[in-house]
């Protein structure tokens, strides 16, 4: 008479469906803990400034099937700094235990995503009258690479910023960075001048004389396409270097 409620007692403590001389039914052995699961009623009930930074990592990293998340990204930060991250190539990142090509695409779209979403100044309509105006979108654009980055804005006949594109990502020389590339995204947004910039990695914001070189084709195809060649900027560490203010170069004929 009282067996179902036996039964009942046996499947709140855990031991329900027990087989008389089967294996023991230990009551109160917690389950194994599962990072994932802590981690999630950590970032319902707190949000995600409760997670550590292996945690929120271990949360982007966490495409199944794969290996364990947070050992992967334990041993991502163990190799890679986190202020690094966003400037590694997806090729470095994928060739790291844990991660592979589809790990690596989902960090870098969610670094790049809170970059966007952290940017300090709108890049579009933005309105220049001197270098100074562009700091903050160039030290935004410039953090933590560890490669030469080559970018133009497209400006519109008041100076406004339409376009904000890369150009080249490598070291920096006339062969990479091909004048066509840069005036052809002009002639499609039908912009009316142009701005350059680059980044140095060693941190010294001085034109090499690569620079003045190039900006010396580009002044020069500008001209030549009605599409003015405003500024070079060179992105070091501490300062940015106007190659317009430091010393335009020469035209070149022929």
């Amino acid at each position: 008479m009282f067996k179902p409620a036996r039964i009942q007692d046996n499947a709140q403590d855990g031991c329900a469906g027990a087989v008389p001389g089967g294996p023991e039914c230990v009551v109160g052995t917690p389950p194994a803990p599962d990072p994932l699961a802590e981690a999630r009623e950590r970032l319902r009930r707190f949000g995600p400034r409760a997670l550590s930074d292996g945690e929120l990592l271990g949360w982007v990293l966490d495409v199944r099937p794969g290996p364990d998340p947070f050992a992967a990204s334990r041993g991502l930060l163990a190799t890679v700094p986190l202020a690094e991250l966003a400037g590694a190539s997806a090729s470095r990142l994928a060739g790291l235990p844990g991660l592979g090509p589809a790990r690596a695409r989902r960090l870098l779209a969610a670094l790049e995503l809170g970059r966007r979403a952290a940017v300090p100044v709108p890049v579009a309509g933005l309105l220049v009258r001197r270098p100074e105006d562009l700091t903050g979108v160039l030290r935004d654009e410039f953090r933590g690479l560890d490669r030469e980055r080559f970018i133009a804005l497209y400006l519109d006949a008041r100076h406004r910023v339409r376009a904000l594109e890369t150009v080249s990502i490598g070291s920096l020389n006339a062969s990479l960075v091909h004048p066509r590339e840069v005036f052809k995204p002009a002639i499609a947004l039908s912009a009316a001048a142009v701005i350059v910039a680059h980044n140095h990695p060693s941190g010294d914001p001085r034109p090499s004389g690569d620079d003045l070189e190039l900006t010396g084709r580009l002044d020069k195809c500008g001209e030549l396409l009605g599409i003015a060649l405003l500024d070079h900027l060179v992105v070091g560490d501490a300062d940015i270097t106007s190659i317009r203010e430091y010393g335009w170069p020469a035209p070149t004929h022929g």
